[in-house]
């Protein structure tokens, strides 16, 4: 049974020139067969985004791309906010800097009206698909689709919000674990600041992605590469030499109690019931 460095050597073994190659052609064939004139895409400054801006720019073209950064005033760091616009401007793309803090307080305060005081984690949640609902908006005006930016890690550990971050047309680096994207930043020009840049959604003040999940993002894509592309069961996980059982079982247990949020909504297929009673 291979131990926790060589799955995480396994992991990081990848042909990262290819990686790029085949998310470009996929890009590409994908606006090509939509008729989408821009792809539209959310900037936060942070690697998943950054990533997706320098795949799209060499899939595209600057000229195709329309770019939204859209911090939260008093809550997106500003250093964030900064790196977001220098890399927009980096890249040469069109972009738009748009603070919504007044729709979702707006949102928020309308809906506290009849729910009370809100947590932290529904005004969060509120923040993400306000953020969405902009990108569409954009995308609709402009005949584009809508760039997701949510990497393999995020996405089987739930670590997004449902029909916010979460909803997009394309994914490009959907099948990449986090510490992949990290790899394949640099490869693609990023500085090393915006590589390794802590992951946090920024929903509150001091939200950090680690923390919140109980483990750091090298042992949780142990965990999934071993359960995804090992195949690996739970036992055999949690006798890996040098992981830590705990953060397996953490991550393990996302993987299925957030499945929900992988699924497009459930529909009870009730038609051929229905018609052996005619």
């Amino acid at each position: 049974m291979p131990t926790k460095e060589e799955i995480f050597r396994m992991l990081l073994n990848i042909d990262f020139e290819l990686a790029k190659k085949l998310i470009v052609n996929y890009v590409k064939n994908y606006f090509l067969y939509s008729g989408a004139k821009v792809a539209v895409m959310g900037l936060s400054g942070g690697v998943d985004s950054s990533t997706t801006l320098a795949l799209l720019v060499e899939a595209l073209g600057k000229e195709r791309l329309f770019v939204l950064i859209l911090p939260y005033e008093g809550v997106s760091p500003k250093r964030d906010v900064e790196d977001a616009i220098t890399l927009a401007e980096k890249f040469g793309v069109r972009y738009k800097v748009l603070n919504i803090k007044p729709i979702v307080d707006k949102f928020a305060e309308a809906l506290g009206e009849s729910l009370g005081k809100l947590e932290r984690v529904v005004v969060g949640n509120i923040m993400a698909r306000t953020r969405m609902i902009t990108l569409y908006a954009y995308a609709n005006s402009l005949n584009g689709l809508v760039v997701g930016t949510g990497d393999k890690s995020e996405i089987m550990i739930g670590y997004f919000t449902k029909y916010g971050d979460g909803a997009a047309d394309i994914m490009p680096i959907g099948d990449l674990y986090k510490t992949q994207v990290r790899r394949l930043a640099l490869k693609l020009g990023l500085p090393e600041n915006i590589a390794f840049k802590p992951s946090s959604p920024a929903l509150w003040v001091g939200q950090k992605a680690e923390a919140e999940l109980g483990a750091k993002y090298e042992d949780i894509d142990v965990v999934l590469y071993a359960m995804i592309e090992l195949g690996m069961g739970p036992q055999d996980i949690f006798n890996i030499e040098g992981l830590d059982v705990n953060v397996a079982s953490i991550v393990i247990s996302r993987v299925h109690r957030f499945e929900h949020k992988r699924r497009p909504p459930e529909i009870p297929k009730i038609q051929r019931a229905l018609m052996k009673t005619k």
